[in-house]
């Protein structure tokens, strides 16, 4: 059998590991378990990543990589804020329709990596740089468009993402309920309210 190296090897492992995962669940997702399903030695997971947890951040800064790249394709290059915002919701929420096992494998890597010394620098790092494309998307978008943000648009992309995520966990709760059509406008609506100074924060902090 021909030598595979260290650095062809951990990509195939990474996807293999995704691919275990979102189908089994984190729970069972052992070393022994990712190398049976790329058809390795267990050694060789563990050559490649050191501990479970070392493949777990892989794993995590994988998904976050693509969910970032989702994120900056969905925005459009020449629409309004508004326009923008919305394009970036249903766009990021087709990918929660057609990819909701991947969206659950990230939410459950996610809430283990609250428990997990190991994991807490990669959800750390998932939070930050997705909120930091978030921000530069609102920022620019602004800018280019010619919209005044009264509220700094890093709370912007944090309530954004925040209603997004609220979302996204309702469909991976009942993902046969109603559809998020309304949802995902309401989301909008009060976002640009929130970046046009239309959402009263000090009304909404004192109820």
């Amino acid at each position: 059998m021909a030598h595979v190296s260290a650095a062809e090897r951990r990509p195939q492992l990474i996807k293999a590991a995704i691919a275990f995962m979102a189908r089994e669940g984190v729970a069972v997702g052992s070393t022994r378990a990712i190398a049976a399903e790329l058809g390795v030695a267990q050694a060789t997971v563990h050559y490649t990543f050191g501990t479970k947890e070392g493949l777990y951040r892989a794993v995590m800064d994988q998904l976050t990589a693509d969910l970032i790249a989702q994120v900056e394709q969905a925005a459009p290059q020449n629409a309004g804020f508004e326009e923008t915002i919305a394009a970036l919701a249903g766009a990021l929420w087709r990918t929660v329709q057609e990819e909701a096992s991947g969206h659950q494998l990230l939410t459950e890597l996610a809430l283990l990596a609250l428990r997990t010394p190991g994991l807490s620098e990669a959800r750390q790092a998932h939070y930050q740089q997705v909120n930091e494309v978030t921000v530069r998307i609102v920022t620019e978008t602004a800018s280019r468009s010619g919209f005044e943000l009264v509220q700094p648009a890093d709370l912007i992309a944090r309530f954004f993402l925040a209603g997004f995520d609220g979302l996204t966990m309702q469909r991976l709760y009942a993902p046969d309920g109603p559809a998020e059509s309304a949802g995902l406008q309401a989301l909008v609506s009060a976002t640009v309210a929130l970046a046009g100074g239309g959402l009263n924060l000090a009304a909404v902090q004192t109820q």
